[in-house]
């Protein structure tokens, strides 16, 4: 088992009140004052301070989580197998592929031995570049290949390096989003610091550096920091058409880079057609921003050999409903209240029935079944029936999977960000609301933000899609901790834009009468500049303390199994075990596996759930079957998953499989009426006592205190 040991040695930025325009600057016989010229001059050395801020905190957080990772690990001084090994999981998988590339005779051959694999699933070819999101690693590796580099720096390090680069990426997007809202670069400032300050709930790059979503959100930050200068007003064709561009690039490359791209922009589709249907963002614009999201997920089908989870995800269908049921229903903002309600009732039941449909055929077309465990998974964990489905089951029982602990919300207010984003979010809300209610019934007094001087509570449009972009991604971390990465991120950006924003302010003046522009301007600058003040006075020494602490990798047993490996085995072998651990098994050594952590193919997940009997209660004869028909040469047995306690009962692997099985689980506690009891007993534990029912298919060939190494005998 892997342990870490101490080291031995809201708003646009179109002219406000603190942005004078240029009619004030005019004398009426039409030549400029000078003042016009000083505040041109102003503008340039704000934004030039304000963009060298964010790129040193962006180079600051990538320092930063790279020191952390090298503290931790010791990485710069340990073997090669140890550094491979501390990829834990699926991300050894996808860092294997990258390896792969980097030790093939060519780029050629090695763009084929991805394209025909046959070691990652024994007895199957598969198309990697197909079934997985890993672009980055082929576009890396080619990289590192032909830049003249390899003399100074180790694959590896290239590797990480460009991940702790994209931190940069993140920060600076986050920041430029928050500027863009607020339109003074401090609000981007107190993001980032924010962002960094709250890193354990912010981002697990320095632990988890190869997984899929350290690569993509990134590019999802950029794509929301695009999104929000597009929905300013006034925007001039050149920049719209530049800022779709962008839009375009940054929403490819996200969905490239991560499988589950589709449902983080079916979640950001819902947020546009809200909006929408409220008459609170341009129709036009968020026609493009559908037509963008369908078009940047077809590009990727297409590389990835024409991929039918992506052809068949909600995302596509969702949105060529939408763009259907707008020409069927053509007059949908158009009439009073009662009217308009009514309309948007049946637009949104059309717009579920055509989504629902148009789905429904393209997976009976493609026969789809990629994703159908992510639905199980869901409809069990919302509470629409329980289920014994092993696969629904394995992600309800991870904490990850699970919904968000309380205690993140305690450790968010520490830093006032969970406090001060509460109270910002439900002024948003409040005006949300009553924009939404005016637009509906028809007023005129604010349409947009072109008329918004006449009127009290305004929501420019850039404000009001982060609002329920915000809510909606939060809704989704509430519910699934994995996904709170998403939210906390966007949340740095959401409270510091309300704390500097002038239209906050203004309506908190106005409402308790105390409103002028210049207590308005006091307060805006004075209020971030306190909570940053007291966010570097109460957690300064907290980070110089954690960048001091020096500890080391240390997981000698796991290290002894991948020597063992490597040395007493064929490069041929094929290796039966947990997913986790296989993965590890074919980075170190290379091996043939029978099973791996990517999930998303139903064969794999009938294939593992077969494999797993290793853990189940099943006859020597049937294990031995199962294994031969994968062409397996050794199974690995862990001692931690066999005498499982980090769960539950009920939630162990073994408790999982016998509940599949239809068997009564071990220990005490209920079961359901109608499981049985097992007429064999556990195979992971009675393989141990060298039965002769056992040792006739089974013989032990490498053990130490976690691991357990069984060859299969050659049965004619």
């Amino acid at each position: 088992m892997t342990t870490i040991r101490q080291r031995r040695v809201g708003r646009g930025t179109e002219a406000s009140e603190d942005q004078p325009s240029d009619e004030k600057n005019v004398k009426p016989d039409g030549k400029i004052l000078s003042g016009s010229t000083g505040g041109k001059l102003w503008n340039i050395l704000s934004v030039t301070l304000g963009g060298i801020v964010a790129i040193s905190l962006g180079l600051l957080t990538s320092v930063y989580v790279a020191t952390l990772h090298e503290n931790d690990l010791w990485f710069s001084n340990i073997k090669e197998v140890e550094r491979e090994i501390s990829f834990r999981t699926e991300c050894g998988l996808y860092y294997s592929y990258y390896k792969q590339m980097i030790q093939a005779a060519s780029i050629n051959q090695g763009l084929h031995g991805l394209v025909y694999d046959n070691k990652t699933e024994s007895v199957r070819t598969i198309n990697i570049l197909e079934r997985m999101n890993i672009y980055q690693e082929v576009f890396l590796s080619i990289l590192y290949r032909i830049l003249p580099i390899q003399q100074y720096l180790e694959p590896v390090y290239f590797y990480i390096y460009t991940l702790f680069g994209l931190q940069a990426v993140y920060v600076i997007a986050l920041y430029v989003t928050s500027w863009l809202l607020s339109g003074t670069w401090l609000s981007g400032l107190l993001a980032a610091c924010w962002y960094i300050t709250n890193r354990i709930d912010t981002t697990r790059v320095e632990f988890t550096i190869p997984l899929r979503e350290n690569w993509a959100l990134p590019f999802f930050a950029v794509q929301i920091a695009a999104i929000t200068y597009l929905l300013r007003t006034h925007l001039q064709p050149v920049q719209e058409r530049m800022t779709l561009v962008a839009v375009f690039i940054a929403t490819f490359l996200f969905s490239l880079t991560w499988q589950f791209n589709q449902f983080m922009m079916l979640i950001q589709a819902l947020a546009l057609f809200i909006l929408d249907c409220f008459d609170m963002l341009p129709t036009a614009k968020v026609t493009w921003l559908y037509i963008i999201q369908m078009s940047g997920l077809l590009l990727v089908c297409v590389l990835q050999f024409f991929n039918s989870m992506i052809l068949g995800s909600l995302l596509i269908s969702f949105n060529a409903s939408v763009l259907i049921a707008r020409k069927i229903q053509k007059n949908l903002k158009t009439g009073n209240l009662p009217n308009r309600i009514g309309k948007i009732i049946l637009h949104v039941l059309l717009v579920l029935c055509l989504t629902l449909l148009i789905n429904k055929f393209i997976k009976r077309i493609l026969n789809l079944e990629s994703d159908e465990h992510i639905f199980k998974f869901l409809k069990a964990k919302f509470g629409f029936g329980a289920t014994r489905d092993f696969d629904a089951n394995l992600y309800l029982c991870e904490e990850a999977f699970g919904l968000l602990p309380l205690n993140t919300f305690s450790r968010l207010s520490e830093t006032l960000l969970f406090c001060i984003y509460i109270f910002v979010l439900f002024l948003m809300s409040v005006a949300a609301v009553i924009v939404a209610f005016r637009n509906l019934s028809g007023s005129n007094q604010v349409k947009f933000m072109e008329k918004s001087e006449e009127s009290t509570i305004t929501l420019k449009p850039d404000a009001a899609y982060n609002l329920i972009h915000t809510v909606l991604f939060g809704c989704l971390a509430l519910s699934t901790m994995r996904m709170k990465y998403l939210w906390t991120s966007h949340m740095c950006v959401f409270a510091s834009f309300g704390l500097c924003s002038t239209e906050v302010w203004k309506l908190i003046l106005k409402c308790v009468h105390l409103y002028t522009s210049q207590r308005t301007h006091v307060i805006k600058y004075s209020i971030p500049i306190i909570t940053l003040l007291y966010i570097s006075y109460k957690f300064w020494p907290g980070i110089m303390d954690e960048l001091s602490e020096l500890r080391e990798f240390y997981d000698p047993d796991t290290v002894e199994l991948m020597n063992w490996i490597k040395s007493n085995t064929p490069n041929t072998a094929v290796f039966a075990g947990s997913m986790q651990l296989l993965a590890g098994v074919k980075l170190c050594t290379g091996r043939t596996l029978t099973n791996h952590p990517h999930y998303e193919d139903k064969n794999l997940r009938e294939r593992t759930k077969q494999i797993y009997q290793i853990y189940a209660k099943r006859s020597p004869e049937d294990v031995y079957r199962i294994l031969q028909s994968f062409g397996t040469d050794y199974v690995i047995l862990e001692d931690s998953i066999c005498y499982e306690r980090r769960h539950s009962r009920g939630c162990r692997l073994r408790d999982l499989l016998d509940i599949a099985n239809g068997h009564i689980m071990d220990g005490l506690g209920e079961n359901d009426p109608d499981l049985k009891p097992s007429l064999f007993p556990r195979f992971c534990e009675e393989i141990k006592k060298n039965l002769p029912s056992y040792t006739m298919h089974f013989t032990r060939v490498f053990q130490n205190k976690t691991f357990h190494v069984y060859k299969l005998a050659k049965h004619k």
